[in-house]
């Protein structure tokens, strides 16, 4: 009988002792998978940190030009209410073209407008009365990019432009947010030498068209606002 009692009091040691091996095992299991998922957590986070840093004036050019030559999509599709438009982008404007695909790949036109139509003209798009675009701007930067109207491209029907800013601006350095896409029949060659054209519409015009019919407010801003809902890279 006492050895029945030993004998069973020795197994239950060694259950317990298996059971505390086997916690052990799943413990430093999980530890170690949640010290990889924080492991992965922080590369991600240092990765998009280290993604850009915030552009201007002075680093803006030299960014784009390191960047147009590991980035060559040259195909978007603008997504609105109204349809698509897929756009090519001219390898020729190489500074405008890859300004297009990396706010692209930043979403910054996600959820922006038609902010300026006006029909049998131009579509005017990029910006918004949102703050959450406000605050895109701000966390990109503030920068300019120059004109580049000497590569042989006009504003026919269907192309796509860079506007210049606001600001006092003699040189009609382009507004990197935005961009207008010519409407007009016959095209709106008085603006060739002042507006860089960096693309042209390969399906979608018939969009353009509808776009530019709605009805707008004296500073052209329609009254039911046109959305970009996103822009998306093709290839």
């Amino acid at each position: 009988m006492r050895f029945i009692l030993l004998l069973v009091t020795f197994l239950s040691l060694c259950q317990c002792e298996d059971t505390q091996k086997t916690s052990q095992k799943i413990d430093k299991k999980q530890t170690s998978k949640q010290t990889k998922t924080e492991s992965l957590e922080a590369n991600n986070s240092s990765k998009i940190e280290e993604k850009f840093s915030k552009l201007n004036d002075k680093n803006a050019m030299d960014f784009f030009l390191e960047y147009e030559k590991n980035n060559k999509e040259n195909t978007v599709r603008i997504v609105t209410d109204f349809g698509n438009i897929d756009i090519f982008l001219f390898s020729k404007t190489k500074f405008h073209r890859a300004n297009f695909i990396f706010l692209t790949k930043q979403k910054y036109f996600n959820n922006t407008q038609f902010y300026r139509v006006i029909k049998n003209f131009i579509i005017q798009g990029g910006n918004s009365d949102d703050k959450a675009t406000a605050i895109k701007r701000r966390n990109i930067g503030k920068y300019l990019l120059p004109t580049d109207t000497k590569r042989g491209y006009t504003h026919d029907r269907g192309v796509i432009s860079m506007p210049s800013s606001d600001i006092d601006n003699p040189h009609k350095l382009a507004s990197p947010y935005e961009f207008f896409i010519v409407q007009q029949k016959g095209g709106a060659k008085f603006l060739d030498g002042d507006y860089t054209i960096f693309g042209k519409i390969i399906k979608g015009m018939s969009v353009v068209d509808k776009i530019a019919s709605v009805a707008t407010d004296d500073g052209d801003w329609p009254h039911k606002n046109v959305m970009i809902r996103r822009v998306e890279i093709l290839k």
